[in-house]
Parts: structure tokens; sequence; C-alpha cells
């Protein structure tokens, strides 16, 4: 009998979306984080039910570098989106190009967000509001900066190839988490800016 051998050499060592361990990982952080995100939502709308007055006697925060933040996380959806799918084509060059227009918005947006700090109209110390209002915009700046500095690592490795395969899982997964990042600012905009103003 002539069996041969099945050569299985030039199969990727890699995969992407749900067929590989670290997409579950990331799907797990972000269970868990937005688990986070949903508790403090819920806990600055029960503060606010146990208040006389809602932000006790400040001004909400201004709009405008809140409203920034909307328009420049999700205009950074674009190349993120982008990036995603030239990572999942193994185009090298464009992964590239795509991390570092990323990380430009990432910049940005970490600048865009120390200002934003400077507009609350309130320090974390001053009351139960304060506090809320400090605790879920440092939560999300917290994951803006790690993200950050997620997309800037990995737009380093590479400009210094040659890189393995699973590098290009390691975009994609970036690019999902920074859809988290973008899509969990919108509640939590509406929370900080929208909803004080509708009290």
């Amino acid at each position: 009998m002539n069996h041969r051998a099945l050569d299985v050499s030039g199969l990727p060592s890699y995969k992407f979306s749900h067929h590989s361990l670290m997409w579950w990982g990331i799907m797990g952080m972000i269970a868990i984080e937005g688990t986070a995100f949903a508790l403090m939502i819920a806990a600055y709308f029960y503060l606010a039910s146990q208040a006389r007055d809602w932000p006790h006697g400040t001004p909400p925060p201004e709009l405008f570098w809140g409203t920034l933040n909307v328009v420049v996380l999700l205009v950074s959806a674009i190349p993120n989106h982008w990036t995603k799918r030239v990572a999942e084509d193994g185009d090298e060059r464009r992964m590239r190009i795509g991390l570092v227009i990323c990380s430009l918005f990432g910049f940005a947006l970490v600048a865009i967000r120390a200002l934003e700090f400077t507009a609350l109209n309130c320090r974390w110390d001053t009351n139960a509001y304060g506090s809320a209002t400090w605790t879920l915009l440092g939560l999300h700046t917290v994951h803006l900066v790690t993200d950050l500095y997620d997309t800037v690592v990995l737009a380093a490795l590479f400009f210094f190839p040659p890189l393995e395969g699973k590098r290009h899982v390691d975009v994609s997964e970036n690019c999902l988490y920074w859809y988290f990042v973008v899509f969990t600012w919108l509640p939590i905009y509406f929370v900080l800016y929208i909803s004080p103003r509708l009290a």
C-alpha cells in the first residue's frame, strides 16, 4: 500500500475572526469592559436620581470638545476599517500606511480628550456628580490611550520586517478593539453631555 503524507507546510499558521484565540480574548475583554461601562453609567443615573439637583448646581460640560471627539472618533473608524481589511488581505505596505493613519487619529483624540477634561466645569472631588463624570470619562480615556499605544507599537513593528503572519491577526484584532472604543463613546457622550441638559 502506498501511503503518501499530506504536506501541510504551505498552510498559514494563523487565522482571523473567531478562528483566532486572540479574537476570543478581545471579545472577552470587550464583554468585561463593556460591563464596567454599563455599571458606571448605571451608577451615574442612580446618583442623579438621588440628587435634588443634577449636576449639583454646576453647569454640564461644555459641548464643543466632547462633540468634536464624537466626530473625530467616527471619522477614525473609516481608516480603521480599511486597515482591518488590508490586514486580513495580508498587504503589509498598506497595513503600515493604515497603522500610521490610525496612530495619528489616536494622538489627535488624546489631545482633544485632554482639552475635554478642562471643559467639564467640575473637579473629580467636587461632589458625586464630579466623581461620576470624571470616572466615566477617565475609563474611556484609559481605553483610548491603551489602544493608541498598541497601534503605535504595531506600526513600529511593521517597519522592521520580516514579520510573522500572526502580526496581521494582531492588526485585525487591534482594529476590532478600536470599534469598541469608538462606539462606547456614543452612550457616554449622551450620558455626560446630553442627559444633564434634559433634566
